[in-house]
């Protein structure tokens, strides 16, 4: 039987037939067609989008319960027109709410905005910062019980320090915290600022430790006094910056100093207002292609007064903490013993045999995707650009495949989100991907009782760690499985420039176990893998890897990891030797996106 078509465009209606000249005007117009005919399906249902861009006025939530799946073996099937032709629509599912109503003056336009309290803005089709002093607090900081009190008066000058935040890289050296400012009082010779509770509390709590390694004396604290300052009108000095402020009773003004040829009337300004574009929910039998979601925003820190951040995607907000000794001669550190993981702006959940292809996730305030308890899962050749936190993340699934997409400049908000992140997951493949330029790792896969059978291969990642230390291109922790034949295959990836200090190109960590690490190339990294860490890793070989520096106890490894038949090449000329070597070569030619001209 032929397929059946709908199709949604910007200038369509919602009451008429959803037919190619009758078209749909919102995606909820179109699902509501599909749910009407799915029980009964001969061929796939194909939804086309024509070009424009789709305003959500609410998430687009995809629900199996509702007749969302496709049946009978056949798909239901939302894309752009054109979708894998070079005519392909440019189709936007957007989820931000445009500004009109501007004032200017003084260089700096304002407009209210309600309730709204972007953390992101776009401008033009361009992300805009949120004003920021990079120079800290001023004067001479000393840490209180409540927040700080600095021995200069400028801060008193601040407007609306009920909307200002602190924050802190490397608070610990993989994590970077944020916490609200509740108050700031003073007099003529000194300034106290208060933090909002209970965040503030909780941070010293998350945050305690003691450091001993590299020379350490033990006294660490990373929330001495906070790097960076953001989101208050005082900043508001750097063109393409915004500030939003909290003191008007008619709700928050957005206050945005233009760029060179920016005007108002003509300068399209867009804040994120939903928080889910799309969820899915028990689904199977969907494909997702062609679409460019923009425009999402993630009130977190807001509502919680900060951002405790531990480690990847997880944060502290609620329960206990739990002491980890590192040793007498390394310290201790604290880590949240139920940790919350960052949420994303688009989200697969229980799905089954879905397919997300070709899209470009952008401008988006959360994580780009995630996937949970989902089976036969496809993410492939999308791009994820600009993104506050993590670009995929995958938990607790099976046989989920990541292949061939682009991610770069995420972790824009929350820098300790890695690229690509899979959590206790079954036969999930990464391959084939190209990652670079961001804040710490590009690649994490964490084990635990359910991981088995992941395969990380013919990877790039380039100039990962740009922000955050202690990490690598690509981190693996915890038992991988039961063997190696159940366990992690890390073949054949191209890690290249790992930026900040303290940073391994591979590298195994904290109990990893049952992992092969096999004919990759890392160079430009402090050292391209670490053998001694803590608890110790077992069961980890690194056999036919290039690299240009030997890694500590290269000759004396732990009793169960192997390390053969490596090679180590001239760190000047590195690159030069290892395209010479006939299976360098090779690993290089079949690293990064397939289908590129290079």
């Amino acid at each position: 039987m032929p397929e059946i078509r709908f199709f949604v465009s910007p200038e369509g209606r919602d009451d008429w037939a959803g037919t190619a000249d009758r078209p749909f005007a919102t995606p909820k117009a179109a699902q509501k067609a599909v749910r009407a005919v799915t029980a009964g399906m001969t061929g796939d249902v194909i939804v086309t989008f024509g070009a424009g861009v789709h305003h959500l006025a609410e998430p687009l939530a995809f629900d199996d319960t509702l007749g969302d799946s496709g049946t009978n073996g056949f798909r239901v099937i939302y894309q752009a027109e054109g979708y894998g032709t070079p005519d392909q629509a440019k189709v936007e599912l957007c989820g931000g709410r445009e500004i009109t109503d501007w004032a200017g003056g003084d260089g700096v336009w304002t407009a209210p905005i309600g309730d709204l309290a972007p953390r992101r803005l776009t401008v033009d089709g361009r992300p805009a910062a949120r004003a920021a002093r990079t120079e800290g607090l001023p004067g001479t900081v000393t840490k209180t019980a409540a927040g700080y009190v600095t021995d200069s008066t400028e801060p008193q000058r601040w407007p609306d320090p009920s909307g200002l935040e602190f924050v802190y890289p490397g608070v610990y050296p993989w994590s970077e915290a944020r916490l609200a400012v509740a108050s700031i009082t003073g007099d003529a010779t000194s300034t106290t600022i208060t933090l909002a509770q209970p965040a503030f509390d909780q941070a010293k709590s998350l945050y305690d430790s003691k450091w001993y390694g590299a020379g350490g004396d033990g006294t660490w604290d990373g929330l001495a006094a906070p790097s960076v300052l953001e989101n208050n009108v005082a900043f508001l000095t750097e063109p393409g910056t915004f500030a939003v402020s909290r003191t008007d009773r008619d709700g928050h003004v957005l206050h945005y100093r233009p760029r060179s040829g920016e005007e108002i009337g003509k300068t399209r300004v867009v804040v994120p207002a939903l928080e889910t574009l799309i969820s899915a929910r028990g689904v199977h039998d969907l494909v997702l292609r062609g679409f460019t979601f923009t425009d999402a925003a993630w009130s977190g820190p807001t509502r919680t007064g900060g951002y405790l951040h531990y480690h990847g995607n997880a944060r502290y907000e609620r329960g206990e903490f739990q002491k980890i000794d590192l040793g007498a001669d390394v310290g201790y550190v604290h880590v949240p013993a139920q940790p919350v993981q960052l949420p994303a702006n688009v989200s697969l959940t229980s799905a089954c045999r879905v397919t997300v292809e070709g899209n470009h996730f952008t401008r988006l305030g959360a994580g780009a995707l995630l996937i949970e308890d989902g089976t036969d899962i496809d993410v492939r050749a999308n791009v994820f650009d600009e993104i506050s936190g993590s670009g995929i993340a995958v938990h607790s699934a099976t046989r989920v495949s990541i292949e061939d997409n682009l991610v770069h400049r995420i972790g824009t908000e929350y820098r300790g989100s890695p690229a690509v992140l899979v959590v206790e997951s079954e036969e999930t493949t990464v391959a084939h991907n190209e990652i670079h330029d961001v804040p710490h790792n590009g690649i994490v896969i964490t084990g635990g009782e359910r991981a088995k059978g992941t395969q990380v291969i013919s990877n790039l990642v380039e100039r990962s760690m740009g922000t955050l230390m202690d990490g690598g291109g690509i981190y693996l922790s915890a038992p991988q499985g039961s063997s190696f034949a159940s366990g992690a295959l890390v073949r054949g990836n191209v890690v290249r420039d790992v930026l900040t200090s303290y940073n391994f190109g591979l590298y195994a960590d904290y109990g990893a176990a049952w992992i092969t690490v096999l004919g990759n190339i890392v160079c430009r990294a402090d050292t391209p893998i670490v053998l001694q860490v803590g608890p110790p890793m077992e069961n980890v070989a690194f056999v036919g890897n290039f690299w240009d520096v030997h890694p500590d106890s290269y000759d004396t490894p732990p009793e169960t990891v192997t390390v053969a038949g490596n090679t180590l090449l001239p760190k000047e000329s590195f690159d030069e030797a290892v395209r010479a070597d006939p299976a360098g070569a090779d690993i290089l030619a079949r690293a990064g996106r397939r289908g590129l001209e290079r």
